[in-house]
């Protein structure tokens, strides 16, 4: 019986219609235990601070406003990690992340928790991402081949909505990732599997994700992929 608590986390950049969608989605689960939910508010503008704000009073989530804690410029997906897995390791829980562009189902939390007290040696654990119309898509386009296993896999695993294991979490001290990158999901999973553990994608657990909602210059990616190239490179953005 896996008797270890979860921390879940929301690291939120406006888009405040999607961010409101997963919260909801979270706060409406299944879950047979206790949880604790922390949204990280990483610069967003007043209205949807305010919105926050309401909702966190409403739904009984802890917000962090990160504005009153560093100066330092959003995106602050460092800080949001290194804050999360010292909380995590206090009380001796996993670490579930779920992005502000991603709604999970009912059963969604209840699963990834339980598995990672059922497989082998787990480090992270994902729950693959489909569009509105129940397509595999980005960033797990790789996975289509597999229906409806659970896949162990040493290609990265996004933070879309992922299981971050207590294991890891006390094996891997966060404090030493690279402080002049932007995202680090690619390096985690990476070391999770330097380190031994085993990355695990549930391809039969769903969950509806909308793409770089919470920062639309992103969406160039797809539509205008050289302007995005010229952006990322010279304005430094979206470091990986």
């Amino acid at each position: 019986m896996n008797q270890r608590l979860l921390h879940i986390i929301t690291p939120v950049k406006d888009s405040l219609e999607t961010t409101l969608q997963t919260i909801e989605s979270i706060m409406n689960s299944d879950f047979q235990s206790n949880f604790q939910y922390t949204v990280y508010n990483d610069f967003s503008s007043d209205e949807t601070t305010e919105k926050l704000e309401i909702v966190s009073a409403e739904k009984g989530f802890r917000l962090v406003n990160l504005k009153d804690i560093t100066t330092h410029p959003s995106p602050n997906y460092l800080l949001v990690l290194q804050m999360a897995q010292q909380s995590a390791l206090s009380d001796g829980a996993h670490l579930l992340i779920v992005e502000s562009d991603v709604v999970v189902k009912q059963n969604t939390i209840q699963v990834l928790f339980d598995a990672a007290a059922e497989l082998e040696n787990p480090g992270l654990i994902a729950a693959v991402t489909h569009d509105r119309d129940g397509n595999v898509n980005f960033p797990y386009l790789y996975a289509k081949k597999f229906v409806g296993e659970t896949v162990k896999t040493s290609k990265r695993l996004s933070f879309c909505c992922t299981l971050i294991t207590h294991s890891l979490l006390e094996t891997f001290d966060f404090k030493n990732l690279h402080p002049e990158k932007s995202w680090y999901d690619v390096f985690i999973s990476h070391k999770s599997v330097e380190l031994g553990f085993s990355n695990y994608l549930m391809t039969q657990l769903p969950v509806l994700h909308l793409p770089h909602s919470s920062r639309p210059w992103k969406q160039l990616k797809y539509t205008h992929p050289l302007k995005y190239y010229w952006l990322k490179y010279t304005k430094r953005r979206d470091k990986i």
